[in-house]
């Protein structure tokens, strides 16, 4: 859309732009053809786009046969982008992008977000929408100058902060191009800038408590011309071994310190990943025949080589909204690494049952204790990894807390959520889940139709142990 072509547009709409909403209409075509260019677009695509306005960028996505879902707070702009693109890739939501549920987002392929994000929210937007962990192969974002320089900012330079590093532990960011207010109808009063925002590998992101890390670089940052030996002496105790150790002066402020040195100190107060390497006994598992039935023990490595069966548990864990909490499985996991998984998942150890070993994995994994109920028993096969299963189901809201070496998120999802996004992309989820999830379904549905021809209530969330053993709850 040229400037005329905007007008014309608007005036068709009967929309006059708004300002609290940060309405600001691109009207350069060579543009936003760029932007889709460099958001490198195809048609195999889930594209989000967060306040349309008037289609500049949706009209370039769609010539590039993606699937494109817009967000537009303006009920104005709704009908008018409906009636404009009437396209069977196209769907146009109402709502605040700030209350959209990411989540429905894991259960698509090839997400990118393009948007030019309102300048008054833009920083609980990128929070929002790319803070870890995210199903977003690829942000192409409009933003204020400023604000794109905060979050591609280096060391030393006055841009530089706790922002920078948030964005960056788990992000590249490239600051692509300075966009002049004049491509805007009606214009801001301050310059844009494009940055194009992608993943970093999950073994790129050494850090090993998230809480620690955030909350050192929150107090280093607090009062920027402040020595870290003051602000973070509650945090690290002796300063000199801690800035010898991660290779900075002892009188050092925040921003000089990399995201590499700021990891190395989070890592220095909470020295997870010394725990992570260091040598323990190899565990030992029962071996067992195709009953179930003892036949000797054995090492891990011995079991996971051969192929032979053994024992395990999975165990869900609901809120009181119903949704499911999921693992993302730690990248130095031996099997299965990033992959999502059952709440808590583990192996039963020799001299222990399943109960024990659900209750042990439980808190372990999530550090919580909660009533759980045997649901189902699973038999070994190429599909569990030659594992005989028992799934229990307990209730928890949390807070959870993990060890990072063993999983790398934990997330509470909607059921029909999952269930898409099993279907869709099974590849991202762990076997040994799919097959529990499988029968929690199955004994799910079951019930609902029980309860339902008996004209009871049911809430849908937590299967009843009835369903299952009939053996008390643990």
């Amino acid at each position: 859309m040229n400037l005329s072509q905007i007008r014309a547009a608007l005036e068709e709409a009967r929309v006059r732009p708004i300002k609290t909403l940060g309405q600001n209409f691109l009207h350069d075509r060579n543009l936003s053809r760029w932007i889709v260019t460099q958001a490198q677009v195809k048609p195999d695509d889930f594209v989000l786009e967060i306040d349309p306005g008037l289609g500049a960028l949706t009209e370039e996505i769609l010539s590039r046969d993606a699937r494109v879902v817009a967000i537009e707070k303006d009920v104005r702009l709704v009908e008018f982008l409906r009636q404009k693109f009437r396209h069977s890739r196209f769907e146009v939501r109402h709502g605040d992008a700030l209350k959209f549920d990411t989540r429905v987002l894991f259960a698509e392929r090839n997400v990118k977000l393009l948007a030019n994000l309102p300048y008054y929210i833009a920083s609980q937007l990128l929070v929002r929408f790319v803070d870890y962990p995210t199903p977003i192969s690829l942000a192409l974002l409009m933003l204020q100058d400023e604000m794109a320089r905060r979050i591609t900012a280096s060391p030393t330079s006055a841009d530089y902060g706790a922002l920078s590093l948030r964005m960056q532990l788990h992000h590249r960011i490239e600051y692509l191009r300075k966009i002049p207010n004049t491509v805007f109808f009606p214009q801001p009063e301050v310059a844009s800038a494009v940055v194009r925002i992608t993943p970093r590998l999950p073994a790129e992101v050494n850090v090993f408590d998230f809480a620690t890390f955030r909350r050192i670089v929150r107090l280093g940052f607090s009062q920027r011309r402040k020595q870290l030996r003051k602000l973070l002496r509650d945090c690290v105790g002796e300063w000199e071994p801690a800035a010898k150790k991660i290779g900075v002066s002892p009188s050092a402020r925040a921003e000089e310190l990399s995201l590499e040195q700021w990891t190395a100190l989070a890592n220095f107060i909470t020295p997870s990943d010394e725990k992570a390497l260091a040598p323990v006994p190899e565990e030992r598992f029962p071996v067992v025949d195709e009953h179930d039935r003892k036949i000797r023990d054995a090492t891990r490595s011995e079991v996971h080589e051969n192929n032979l069966r053994h024992r395990a548990i999975h165990v869900l864990i609901f809120n009181q909204k119903g949704e499911v909490l999921l693992q993302k499985r730690s990248p130095w996991k031996d099997r299965h690494p990033c992959l999502w998984d059952s709440s808590a998942a583990g192996h039963v150890s020799t001299d222990e049952e399943y109960d024990a070993t659900a209750r042990r994995e439980l808190a372990e994994e999530l550090g919580v204790e909660t009533e759980l109920n045997r649901l189902a028993k699973i038999s070994a096969s190429e599909r569990t990894g030659e594992e005989f299963i028992w799934l229990y189901c307990g209730q928890s809201g949390g807070p959870f807390h993990f060890p990072r070496e063993e999983i790398d998120a934990v997330q509470f999802f909607p059921i029909e959520v999952v269930d898409k996004w099993n279907a869709q992309k099974p590849e991202e989820f762990a076997p040994g889940f799919r097959e529990c999830w499988a029968i929690w379904r199955e004994k799910s549905l079951a019930r609902t139709e029980k309860y339902s021809r008996s004209s009871e209530p049911t809430n849908g969330a937590l299967p009843n142990p009835e369903a299952g053993d009939s053996r008390p709850a643990i």
